[in-house]
C-alpha cells in the first residue's frame, strides 16, 4: 500500500513539474502596445499601433538618444480583428495589447460611430479595461501617436500620466476609461462623454527625434475639450466653460480654480473636494430636475489689496461669489447639452430611472423630447475651510 501511495505521489508530481506555463510568452517575442488608434479612411479602418522600442528605452534612460523609443505600424482592413492580425505581416514580433494605455479614436470615426470599435477591445480576451479613451480633434489618430513626447519616454505613458494629472488639477479634464464609456453606453437615460486630445504645432515636426531634444517642443499634444455623443457617435464638442460646468455638476472635480472678482482684480479659490446630487422629480405632469454641489475650498492667491481675510463678512461673501460663478458655468452647460446639443449628459433620465422607474419606462423612447423642456434647479454651496498658511496679503498690511 505504501509503495502505491509513494508511486502514486511521485507520478503527480512529475505531472506538476512537466506542466510548466504552457502559455507563456518571451519578452524578445512580443511586440507591446502602448497605444492604439483607429481612423476610418474610405470603407477601411486605418490601424495604427505604437509599440515600445525596449532597445531604445534602455539607452535613454542611459542618457543616450539616437532613435525613437517607440515604433508605429499601420495597416488597412474592413475589421479591426482583421488588421490587428494583418499587423503580423510586416511586424518582426507578435502584438500583445494587454498593456495598452490609450486608446485615441479620429474624429471621422467617431462621428460615423465607435461600437463596433468598442465591441472588439472589450470582447478581446488580451485587451484590459483600465485603458483610457480619448478622441483625436480635428485629426486623425495615426497623427496624434507620431507625436513624440519630451519628459516622458513612451509617448503612450505621457499621454496617460498628464491625463491623470489633469484630472486632479483643472477642472474641465476628466479621465475616460473604455468599461465607463460602456456603461454610460448602455445606462439608460445618459449619454456617454469622451475627452479629446489635439495636436498644437506643427504635426510633421512632432514626428521627428529632435522634437525631444528641444527646449521648446514643435509640437506637444494637449488635453482639453470634451466631445459629448449621443449613444456611441460624437455630436460635438463642449467649450472650456461647459466641460467645467459638466464636471461640477456631475461631482468629477477634484482640484481646481475658481477665480472671483475683487474691483479690478481676483481672488484664487482652489477647491478641496465636491460632491454633487443629480435628481429628476416629477410634479404632476411637470419633470423638473435639480443639482445640488458642495464645495469645500481654500484660498490660495489674493490679489486685491483691500480685502481682510479676518474678517468673517469677507468670507461670506468670497463664499458667495464663489458659488454664483460655479452656478454659472453649471447653467450654461445645462442650457447647452438641452437647446444646442439636445443630448442629456448629465444624467437627469438615469435619475429618473432610479426615482420613478415606472415612468421612465413610459418616456425614456422620447427622453431627448422631454428633457430639452426641462426646467433645471441648481444649488451651489461652497464653505471655505482654510485661507492659507498666511491671514491677510501683504498687499492688504501695505495699505496706507
Amino acid at each position: 500500500m505504501n509503495k502505491r501511495l509513494t508511486s502514486l505521489l511521485f507520478i503527480l508530481a512529475s505531472i506538476m513539474l512537466l506542466a510548466g506555463c504552457w502559455d507563456r510568452r518571451e519578452l524578445n517575442d512580443i511586440a507591446i502596445v502602448s497605444a492604439l488608434g483607429i481612423d476610418k479612411v474610405d470603407d477601411e479602418l486605418l490601424v495604427t499601433i505604437q509599440v515600445v522600442n525596449p532597445g531604445q528605452v534602455a539607452t535613454v534612460k542611459q542618457g543616450g538618444i539616437t532613435k525613437a523609443p517607440v515604433r508605429t505600424f499601420q495597416t488597412k482592413a474592413r475589421t479591426l480583428s482583421e488588421a490587428m492580425r494583418k499587423v503580423t505581416t510586416f511586424s518582426p514580433r507578435a502584438v500583445y495589447s494587454s498593456h495598452l494605455r490609450m486608446l485615441i479614436i479620429g474624429e471621422d470615426l467617431a462621428k460615423e460611430g465607435m461600437g463596433e470599435i468598442v465591441d472588439y477591445v472589450v470582447r478581446g480576451k488580451e485587451f484590459r479595461t483600465d485603458f483610457y479613451l480619448s478622441i483625436a480633434k480635428n485629426t486623425r489618430a495615426e497623427n496624434i501617436l507620431k507625436v513624440l513626447s519630451q519628459l516622458e519616454t513612451i509617448p503612450a505613458h505621457s499621454l496617460s500620466s498628464s491625463l491623470k494629472l489633469s484630472e486632479k488639477s483643472w477642472g474641465p479634464i476628466e479621465t475616460i476609461e473604455i468599461n465607463q464609456f460602456v456603461n454610460e453606453l448602455v445606462y439608460k437615460g445618459i449619454e456617454p462623454h469622451v475627452i479629446g486630445v489635439e495636436i498644437i504645432g506643427n504635426p510633421e515636426a512632432g514626428e521627428k527625434i529632435e522634437n525631444v531634444e528641444k527646449t521648446k517642443a514643435d509640437a506637444y499634444l494637449k488635453f482639453g475639450s470634451v466631445a459629448i455623443m449621443r449613444k456611441d457617435k460624437l455630436v460635438d464638442w463642449l467649450t472650456e466653460k461647459e466641460s467645467n460646468g459638466l464636471h461640477y455638476a456631475l461631482g468629477k472635480v477634484q482640484r481646481a480654480v475658481i477665480n472671483v472678482p475683487c474691483k479690478e482684480k481676483k481672488v484664487a479659490i482652489e477647491t478641496i473636494r465636491t460632491n454633487s446630487k443629480i435628481q429628476t422629480k416629477v410634479d404632476g405632469h411637470q419633470f423638473k430636475g435639480t443639482v445640488q454641489l458642495h464645495i469645500d475650498g481654500s484660498v490660495a492667491e489674493v490679489q486685491c489689496e483691500r480685502m481682510d481675510l479676518e474678517k468673517i463678512e469677507t468670507i461670506n461673501l468670497l463664499q458667495k461669489k464663489a458659488e454664483e460663478k460655479v452656478k454659472k458655468d453649471i447653467l450654461t452647460a445645462i442650457q447647452a447639452s438641452q437647446k444646442k446639443y439636445e443630448v442629456d449628459i448629465f444624467g437627469f433620465g438615469e435619475a429618473l430611472h432610479r426615482s420613478h422607474p415606472s415612468i421612465w419606462h413610459k418616456v425614456k423612447k422620447d427622453w431627448h423630447a422631454h428633457f430639452k423642456d426641462i426646467p433645471v434647479h441648481v444649488d451651489v454651496d461652497v464653505k471655505l475651510r482654510r485661507i492659507g498658511t498666511i491671514n491677510n496679503s501683504p498687499l492688504h498690511e501695505m495699505k496706507p
